[in-house]
């Protein structure tokens, strides 16, 4: 493709406007000295108290650390118990790693078509995905905006199969006023530094389940029944035993001082995103070529994406020409995500291919993940929407 230019255009930007970003102070910074001075470095107190926050943040009864969103989806499927011969249900437009967890354990992912307007998973088709080896269900709150749980939840029930949310997007998200973290067996979080807030690397599990807890710490260590601080404090004992063939998934105690921080910053956070939403709903709803998202009015949207559809029928340029045009201009746009189904290894592996998910396939081509972080100042903003316009102007057929 050449490179996108506009005849006498001047770059709106200097500097380059990523699509999502981490924002730490001195805050952080103290915390993790604390740890760095401590004699716990990996695996202690601090890793504690963050689960203890979150977990009561969450209103759950258990919340368990890990390294990575995708340790916490696998220690989830772990859990569960997925073995081969076993499928489990979750959407194409997402990340690999909600698809990569069933994979790891030897089981097979299916996919459910998405519905066009909140672009989540579609209850419906999920019911058409289910056979004698479904085991369980991957519904992934898209963007940040919770899937239709109850419709989820009943499918379930009546099949006899387990749920784990993938709540990556959908930290403060609350569907009819319950919040995200609480409605399946098992939730899974991701502290990515584009994530709401950050841990440099980490997620988190939460379930109301005790036997799911003790298999997830177990999961997470090694599969071995006792913890760190039980083994290495000063009344720690030697004994240990493996029970499960588990991994090395737990959080260090530096990643954990900065989930504590950031955790008492969510609020504020959220409170920008929300603003800067705003400003992107009102200055962008009147563009011809582009389609705002959709929310819907039952839920507490946690806008991790603000994902814009471009009315490619009204364009003379694709999307990936649009997306050139703009990054052209320092903004740092992104698309999420390529469908799972498109990736080589899920076609050679298990014989997928283009043309069996139409409605995801329809949207893909159109869409267009634009800035949205609470460190933006409203000249970032609207830098965006200058970009935007001066481009969808341009390429206007």
């Amino acid at each position: 493709m050449e490179k996108p230019a506009i005849e006498g255009g001047k770059r709106l930007r200097e500097e380059f406007l990523p699509y999502g970003t981490q924002w730490l102070d001195e805050n952080e910074i103290n915390e993790v000295v604390d740890s760095l001075k401590s004699s716990w470095i990996t695996t202690g107190p601090k890793m504690t108290q963050f689960e203890e926050d979150f977990k009561k943040f969450k209103e759950a009864k258990y919340a368990i650390a890990v390294n990575s969103g995708t340790a916490a989806l696998h220690i989830s499927t772990s859990s569960i118990d997925i073995n081969p011969g076993d499928e489990v249900i979750t959407t194409p437009l997402t990340f690999v790693a909600s698809a990569n967890c069933v994979v790891y354990r030897g089981g097979t992912p299916v996919f459910a078509d998405i519905k066009k307007d909140t672009y989540n998973i579609d209850p419906n088709e999920i019911k058409k995905k289910i056979t004698s080896k479904t085991k369980a269900i991957i519904p992934v709150h898209f963007t940040g905006q919770p899937c239709d749980m109850d419709e989820i939840l009943e499918i379930a029930e009546e099949h006899e199969l387990y749920v784990i949310e993938d709540a990556a997007h959908a930290i403060d998200a609350e569907y009819k006023g319950r919040k995200i973290g609480t409605l399946g067996d098992l939730t899974i979080f991701s502290f990515h530094p584009v994530k709401n807030i950050t841990t440099a690397e980490g997620g988190m599990v939460t379930t109301n389940d005790d036997d799911f807890y003790e298999k997830l710490l177990m999961f997470r260590t090694h599969g071995i029944s006792k913890d760190a601080q039980k083994r290495f404090g000063k009344s720690g004992g030697y004994y240990y035993d493996m029970q499960y063939l588990g991994y090395r998934y737990n959080l260090s105690e530096l990643h954990a001082a900065l989930g504590i921080c950031q955790l008492k910053k969510l609020k504020s956070f959220q409170k920008r995103r929300r603003e800067i939403v705003e400003i992107y709903n009102k200055e962008l709803q009147d563009f011809d070529e582009i389609i705002i998202p959709y929310k819907k009015d039952n839920v507490k949207h946690s806008w991790h994406l603000y994902i814009i559809q471009l009315e490619i029928e009204k364009l003379r340029v694709d999307r990936d020409y649009i997306f050139k045009a703009l990054r052209e201009e320092n903004i740092g746009v992104n698309v999420h995500y390529i469908p799972v189904h498109y990736h080589s290894y899920y076609q050679n592996k298990f014989g997928l291919k283009k043309g069996i998910l139409p409605n995801v396939e329809w949207l893909f081509p159109r869409i267009l993940t634009i800035p949205l972080f609470p460190k933006m100042t409203n000249d970032d903003v609207y830098d965006v929407i200058n970009a935007l316009d001066k481009v969808i102007t341009y390429y206007r057929k």
